[in-house]
């Protein structure tokens, strides 16, 4: 899970950052990533991709990831920017808010298979499963972006955002067909079904 860092450690940078997101494919709620810089001395503690640990889990992880890493980052685009500029502009956008977020410099950069330029980076193809600080990236974004969407719940009931967060499930289907689309949801994305 740290073979990638070792291999960027030894290269000569010092500062490594893992980036991922969270809600690329919900129909509603925003676009979250998360940047995690560890020191090289840190051994890696997450063992599983994100979407493969319990909620429970995960929300441990994000308290643990919060103490053990030299900065967080976090980066927020919301459905009205996802419907002007497209879902994969808008988790570019996300992953430079939560670059920006980092407060702190970084030499060099680890994406889930999202080409970043112009900045220095790597990216892979499951960077998750095998990158420590991608891996607490994913944990960070997903546990933030089910939180934002636990809130929207609570502002519109007669959706179970607490429960598919947003996602295509059919849950989520049949109350789209029973009380239409709310502000938060993603106007761009085929919403008919």
């Amino acid at each position: 899970m740290n073979q990638i860092e070792k291999s960027l450690f030894s290269k000569g940078y010092k500062k490594i950052v893992g980036i991922d997101e969270a809600g690329r494919g919900p129909l509603a709620g925003p676009v979250v990533a998360a940047a995690v810089i560890f020191n090289p001395e840190t051994k890696p503690f997450i063992q599983k991709d994100s979407k493969k640990l319990s909620e429970k889990k995960r929300k441990e992880l994000f308290e643990i990831i919060k103490k053990e890493a030299v900065s967080v980052g976090i980066g927020v685009v919301d459905n009205s920017i996802i419907d002007k500029i497209n879902i994969y502009q808008a988790t570019k956008l996300a992953m430079k808010r939560a670059l920006e977020d980092l407060k702190t410099d970084y030499d060099y950069i680890i994406t889930d298979y999202i080409k970043f330029e112009p900045y220095p980076h790597i990216s892979l193809k499951k960077a998750d499963e095998k990158s420590h600080s991608v891996a607490a990236a994913s944990i960070i974004a997903k546990v933030y972006r089910d939180e934002i969407m636990k809130y929207w719940a609570k502002i519109y009931p007669s959706f179970s955002f607490d429960k598919h967060k947003g996602y295509p499930t059919k849950q989520h289907i049949q109350e789209i067909k029973k009380y239409g689309i709310t502000p938060i949801h993603r106007k761009s994305f085929r919403l008919e079904y």
